[in-house]
């Protein structure tokens, strides 16, 4: 089930929403939790059992931890038991993040690491090694995140553990964010989880997210979608189809998964949750670096506290940190999918990040004006984004070339076919994206033209939802 679907906009939403408001408030955390089932489920039954079996683990595990923390804590001065239960509790943080990262690995990267031999035996004759394709269980990425934040963060003294399994079964299965984010930590919804408020400004300021996010995906998003994949399907790109595919995916991609990330965090709303935004104007950053702290927030700021500090982070010399950089963007290219073409952009990332903090956290181009330094930061990004969209490394050369006049002449007419609400947001989004106020803003401002014309767009696009193909978010397969 997706949030732009009439199943979910005339028939889960409502009734789930419905039978929400109506069950006391002991009871809500459980039914949020067997309603994110059945949305999670709508894909695939078993995808739900594996969910659970993280759940249960975690939920244990974050009990133990807690549970010896306090016996750490009162084994005052009798160093030898302050030891052991020390090293107890760093047990079951491994069993925890080795259990989680093991079922991301079989699920997410069995495939890959098999297809990746077979690819290097073949160049020496080695018969390939068969073995049954493993399906990718929808949003695995995103909750095996989360509940490794809460073992850490219960291990770390950042937050207690919780006391009722179903209080945590809700924070990992909470269908608005459940399948692609925004990457919640445990401890930003600890209190929430066993008390929330429900204020009519806060279901408005809601409304008005999913709403907006809603525009983004299906007016913006969808439309220059086509024409990003007509480009990358060609298989000899002109300068022109090159360029226009490239930054027709660089306004999908944006309009798209900060569409979901607006709509997850409108329905955290409407149900009483604050979620972190994830998005804050990134196509306006003056550098890779400013990129980074304004780019899915909730991935970027995860990886920063749960891997590249603890990695050593800046506090190691200069080599360490750029190595540290390095590898923390690879680890990130890679978690949004499995392929080589990932790696090279989480390599692409890393590298860029660790030559502009070689410059002291400046670009090489910030003598430019702010405009011009936006440009620059914006033809980077674009370049990026190619491998991110390509499907192999040989495509991403090739569009890459052809970017670079080193593409199939030009006939003098585009093989692509723009229709003409494309032609429209070809335009309108890069000035939506560069100079108008994002999301949050809207929402924080309250303008009440902002939320009327929302309002009254918004059946426009449900209208347009019954004339297009089914069309998931792009991050629904990370």
């Amino acid at each position: 089930m997706i949030f732009t679907s009439q199943i979910f906009l005339f028939w889960f939403l409502p009734l789930v929403l419905g039978l929400y408001y109506l069950t006391p408030k002991s009871w809500r955390s459980l039914l949020l939790t067997l309603t994110s089932y059945v949305f999670y489920g709508w894909w695939r039954v078993d995808f739900v059992l594996l969910m659970l079996l993280s759940t249960m683990l975690d939920f244990y595990a974050g009990m133990r931890i807690g549970r010896l923390g306090d016996e750490l804590n009162a084994a005052g001065a009798d160093a030898a038991r302050a030891a052991a239960l020390a090293q107890r509790r760093k047990r079951w943080l491994l069993f925890s993040v080795v259990a989680n990262l093991g079922l991301l690995g079989y699920f997410k990267y069995f495939n890959f690491g098999v297809d990746s031999f077979n690819a290097l035996v073949a160049n020496f004759g080695v018969e390939p090694l068969e073995w049954p394709a493993i399906v990718l269980p929808v949003g695995i990425s995103f909750y095996t995140f989360q509940t490794m934040s809460y073992s850490i963060d219960v291990y770390r003294g950042h937050a207690r553990p919780l006391e009722r399994i179903v209080d945590f079964a809700c924070y990992v299965a909470l269908f608005p964010q459940l399948v692609a984010g925004p990457i919640v930590r445990y401890q930003t919804l600890a209190d929430q989880l066993v008390e929330r408020s429900h204020t009519f400004e806060k279901f408005a300021r809601g409304a008005f997210l999913f709403q907006l996010g809603f525009l983004k995906k299906l007016l913006v998003a969808d439309s220059v979608a086509s024409v990003a994949d007509q480009a990358f399907g060609l298989a000899a790109p002109t300068l022109a189809e090159a360029w226009l595919g490239s930054i027709a995916y660089t306004l999908q991609i944006y309009f798209d998964f900060s569409g979901y990330s607006d709509m997850a965090i409108g329905l955290g709303l409407l149900f009483g949750f604050e979620f972190p935004i994830n998005f804050d104007s990134p196509y306006k950053s003056t550098s890779i670096t400013e990129f980074w702290r304004r780019w899915h927030i909730s991935l970027s700021t995860w990886l920063r506290d749960y891997l590249y500090i603890p990695l050593g982070g800046n506090k190691r010399g200069p080599a360490r940190t750029y190595l540290n950089l390095a590898a923390t963007m690879l680890l990130g290219g890679l978690w949004h999918g499995a392929a080589w073409t990932f790696v090279a952009w989480g390599a692409y990332q890393g590298a860029w990040l660790a030559f502009e903090r070689w410059m002291g956290k400046r670009s090489l181009y910030g003598f430019l004006p702010r405009l011009g330094q936006v440009l620059v930061t914006m033809v980077i990004v674009i370049v990026g984004w190619v491998f991110f969209r390509a499907t192999s490394l040989d495509q991403a050369f090739t569009v890459l070339g052809a970017m670079c006049g080193a593409g199939a002449a030009s006939p003098g007419y585009l093989s692509v076919d723009v229709a003409p609400l494309s032609r429209v947001m070809l335009v309108a989004a890069p000035l939506i994206a560069l100079f108008l106020p994002n999301s949050q803003q809207l929402a924080d401002a309250g303008s009440a033209l902002a939320r009327i014309a929302t309002a009254a767009s918004f059946p426009v696009a449900v209208c347009h939802l019954f004339f297009v193909s089914y069309s998931p978010f792009l991050y629904f397969q990370f």
